[in-house]
């Protein structure tokens, strides 16, 4: 990658970070980059309609335009119109949010969910974000599905999310996790608490067909006082069934299909080979 489309593209998450804009010279400071190189990169991108500058304090900010596209790529790769009646029909049926992750190279990527409860704590969390492999219930349910020596890695180039940013119960070695993959892969689904957050309970199962690779992944999450461990072991049966409807479905939409290439257009990693058709 060369240096100029680095920078811009760094410029690019920097902000996605900062919805409410930042100035030029904490954006600078914090990408390491030059302020004056910065101010270009910038303005060439307020001139092709990615950026703007706020009227009050001439703080740089995303438009839109980033958001518009992503959301017309989902729309026009089939995955919303498939998984959607799906995940509203759990959600109302476990009365929790109900959440689609898409397999996308080493990383997960939330894309669609629906919320089933309607009164009382509700648990939503940003979408479009890359999921913590090691402290999220859908990336314990990824990586139970992998080679050992392949989760590993996976997990240690991301790192281990540490219990002070997540939950108390937040895995702090590759030993502990693979204790509790071991333990979801007897069961066939992920059950987490107060790991992805203190309060939080969470349950997860891959989709994938038989001799396949996990393409996406079923999460259901909600407030541990309400999703107790006895409440998703009792939806776990439709849990596995609904993650099973979906992966029959997958063939319509290029990102249910393959785990191959995602979103962000990664191939297989080092030393994998492509799932058999």
């Amino acid at each position: 990658m060369s240096g100029a489309i680095e920078k811009t593209l760094a410029l690019l998450e920097y902000l996605a970070a900062h919805p409410d804009g930042a100035n030029l010279a904490d954006i600078a400071d914090d990408l390491h980059q030059l302020r004056s190189g910065c101010h270009r990169t910038l303005h060439e991108l307020m001139k092709f309609g990615y950026v703007r500058q706020t009227s009050v304090r001439g703080e740089y900010a995303l438009t839109t335009k980033l958001a518009s596209m992503g959301l017309s790529f989902l729309s026009r790769s089939g995955v919303i119109d498939i998984a959607q009646p799906v995940i509203d029909r759990f959600a109302a049926a476990t009365g929790e949010l109900v959440r689609l992750a898409i397999v996308d190279g080493k990383r997960l990527t939330l894309v669609a969910k629906a919320q089933g409860a309607k009164s009382g704590l509700l648990y939503d969390p940003d979408m479009g974000i890359d999921l913590r492999l090691s402290c999220s219930a859908a990336g314990h349910a990824w990586l139970m599905t992998l080679p050992e020596d392949q989760a590993i890695a996976y997990v240690t180039e991301q790192g281990l999310g540490k219990p002070r940013d997540f939950g108390p119960n937040a895995p702090t070695s590759i030993r502990a996790l693979l204790a509790s993959l071991d333990a979801h892969r007897r069961r066939g689904y992920s059950i987490l608490q107060d790991v992805y957050a203190a309060g939080m309970s969470a349950m997860a199962a891959p989709i994938r067909r038989p001799g396949h690779q996990s393409t996406g992944i079923l999460v259901v999450a909600g407030p541990s006082q309400r999703l107790t461990v006895k409440a998703m072991e009792k939806f776990g049966p439709a849990l596995l069934r609904a993650a099973s409807e979906l992966a029959q479905a997958g063939d319509a939409s290029p990102l249910l299909r393959s785990a191959r290439v995602g979103t962000w257009g990664n191939g297989p990693a080092q030393g994998e080979e492509p799932a058999a058709d």
